[in-house]
């Protein structure tokens, strides 16, 4: 599964002696997953090997990709894009059920069914724009969740060229998995983060877990390098979806991975970043694409509608300065980067 935009970089260099004076007993291993990589902080006060932890982690998200990665042919997601007989697992059930909630609170914003719109602008496996005009009515026919539904434990299609790509909420999900293994190990200070995608669990030594937020500037490559904010977190989650870093430009033109699932188009907004804050990483990665698509105006009055979810978000302005809007309940625990 190739990495979503990821825009958030935890610091775990600096801050390591809270403000109270407990040294946290720290552990961190990272590695490879979903075509992207991941990092895991833990207050070792139980004393559990990394080596041996990392090695769990790992069988968990290999079972995960095998599940709904659609870049392994033999994945149970793949296989029912191909309309095989398979058996959606746990991982599958719990990401579709999950993946339909956010469409609904969305009024269709985020929809897992926009794939062969998203391949066919060039931002799927294949990597290769063949979008026409004339296909649009063609591909819009395949995109909709009311196309697909779960029934007696198997996926059921209104067109068989109908296809799921979750790589929008999928990452975030497998942040939460992650962390419920920590959870069933007695942890309780830690934080997971997979792809940018966060989780940020207890304390470190009894202070806030610090996330840096990336400035959304185009070719922002290294997460890190260049900050916009960072934000004081506990027991949260936090996702970042923007255009900045996988895009194309065809004739002078800026085409966004972020596609529109009611109008077929690469969604044409101010919104350049959006930073969501909830209480499980599946939500928040939804969200925070679906705000993409909603544009700024909209997405501030979708936050501002649902109290569960916090928000700061970057637009540009008419002579593109950056602009922010953060939510009131952010304001005390993000610092702007100048």
């Amino acid at each position: 599964m190739v990495n979503k935009i990821s825009t958030l970089l935890f610091i775990i260099i600096a801050f390591l002696t809270s403000c109270n004076g407990r040294k946290p007993l720290l552990e961190n291993f990272t590695g490879i997953t979903q075509g992207t990589t991941y990092s895991i902080v833990y207050d070792n006060s139980k004393n559990i090997n990394p080596i041996d932890l990392k090695a769990q982690v790992e069988a968990i998200l290999h079972r995960f990709d095998m599940s709904m990665s659609i870049y392994i042919d033999s994945s149970i997601i793949s296989r029912i894009n191909r309309n095989e007989d398979a058996a959606p697992d746990s991982f599958f059930v719990d990401v579709f059920n999950k993946s339909v909630l956010v469409s609904q609170m969305t009024e269709g914003a985020f929809d897992i069914t926009v794939g062969p719109l998203v391949r066919a602008w060039g931002f799927g496996p294949e990597d290769q724009k063949n979008f026409t005009e004339e296909k649009r009515d063609s591909l819009l026919r395949l995109v909709g969740m009311d196309k697909v539904s779960l029934v007696n434990g198997r996926i059921v299609k209104a067109l068989p060229g109908v296809t799921l790509d979750v790589n929008a909420i999928a990452q975030g999900y497998s942040v939460d998995v992650v962390c419920r293994y920590f959870k069933s190990l007695g942890l309780s200070d830690f934080l997971v983060e997979i792809g940018g995608e966060v989780m940020a669990v207890g304390s470190k030594g009894g202070t806030p877990w610090k996330i840096g937020i990336d400035r959304p500037e185009d070719n922002n490559i290294i997460p890190g390098q260049s900050l916009e904010a960072i934000l004081k977190v506990t027991d949260k989650a936090v996702s970042t979806s923007g255009n900045y870093r996988k895009f194309y430009v065809d004739n002078g033109i800026k085409y966004s991975h972020e596609i529109d699932p009611k109008t077929g188009y690469p969604a044409k907004n101010r919104l350049l970043s959006a930073t969501i804050v909830a209480d499980n990483c599946t939500l928040a990665d939804g969200i925070a694409t679906a705000c993409m698509v909603m544009g700024t105006e909209r997405a501030i009055a979708f936050i501002r509608s649902h109290h569960e979810l916090s928000a700061f978000f970057v637009s540009s302005d008419d002579k593109g300065n950056y602009e922010t809007w953060t939510s009131d309940d952010l304001k005390k625990k993000l610092t702007l980067e100048k």
